[in-house]
């Protein structure tokens, strides 16, 4: 499945490293699929979104989510993409941006004819052919329709999904240049957050993650003495605080590193996408890489 990484340190602005995938050897093992797409957002000094993304779809495009990228800001995103829909272009590699918010996704969302007829004119907003990218225009536009809510958008755009077209998942990671924003929905994939003191659990020790497929790799060591909020697609180090996002669970972490969590969606999607219901290419994509 793709593997969402979210970080917040506001309201600091910190250095972190990350690599994107892990050495040459790990995109050959015959029990993995290759990732499609890498992608990392930031945001500069003047809160300006800044997106760094590739598809992979030869050996010069893996080199460059290879080698590390050290950067400085208060919220991150990275993404690997596993595609369920659409080319390997850029267009269709995560992370996207709009209105100086920068959001990934990792699901499937089903019907992208009726979601077109949703978004009518703001379809306009969208570049690329994925299911994720109508999404965040969808959650844009109910951004825009709560008065630049993004609680309320994603909230009441993620109801309208679960209520009018077929579903697998749809969590996601959301930022602007001092909050960050994670739903899970439904239950299909584990999305976690660790509330990290500064140094971690010893109090002294800066921040090395490393998920367990070596798909991301994240680093700072500005965490040594400053807190944190994580949120990714699987636990990335032995820290005792991993908890797991409840069904349909809304996470917002505010500029003053305030922590909110609230259910926003307490009923199954109305039509919801099992495995065995997608084609084999969505299919691969969902399993653990």
């Amino acid at each position: 499945m793709c593997r969402l990484f979210g970080l917040s340190a506001a309201p600091h602005r910190v250095r972190a490293s990350f690599w994107l995938l892990d050495a040459p050897d790990s995109l050959t093992q015959q029990s993995h699929r290759e990732p499609d797409g890498t992608g990392l957002g930031t945001f500069a000094e003047d809160g300006t979104p800044v997106v760094e993304k590739q598809p992979l779809a030869a050996y010069e495009d893996t080199e460059f989510a290879q080698e590390v990228k050290h950067r400085y800001s208060s919220t991150f995103v990275a993404h690997i993409r596993f595609a369920t829909t659409g080319e390997l272009l850029p267009a269709n590699t995560h992370p996207f941006t709009l209105r100086g918010r920068i959001f990934a996704h990792n699901g499937v969302i089903g019907n992208l004819a009726a979601l077109n007829t949703e978004l009518g004119p703001d379809l306009d907003l969208v570049e690329g052919d994925t299911d994720s990218e109508r999404f965040f225009a969808l959650v844009t536009r109910h951004i825009d329709r709560n008065g630049g809510d993004v609680t309320a958008g994603i909230s009441t755009a993620a109801q309208w999904v679960a209520d009018n077209v077929p579903v697998y998942a749809l969590n996601l990671v959301l930022t602007t240049p001092e909050e960050l924003w994670a739903l899970r929905y439904p239950d299909t994939h584990d999305l976690l957050v660790l509330e990290r003191r500064p140094g971690g659990p010893s109090g002294s020790r800066h921040l090395q993650h490393t998920s367990s497929s070596g798909r991301v790799r994240a680093r700072s060591e500005h965490l040594a003495q400053h807190p944190a909020v994580i949120v990714a697609s699987e636990q990335m180090d032995e820290d005792p605080g991993w908890t797991p996002l409840r069904p349909g669970e809304l996470l917002h972490v505010d500029r003053n590193l305030t922590v909110s969590r609230e259910v926003v969606l307490d009923r199954p999607p109305r039509d919801l996408i099992h495995l065995d219901d997608l084609d084999s290419r969505a299919a691969a994509a969902q399993h653990e890489n």
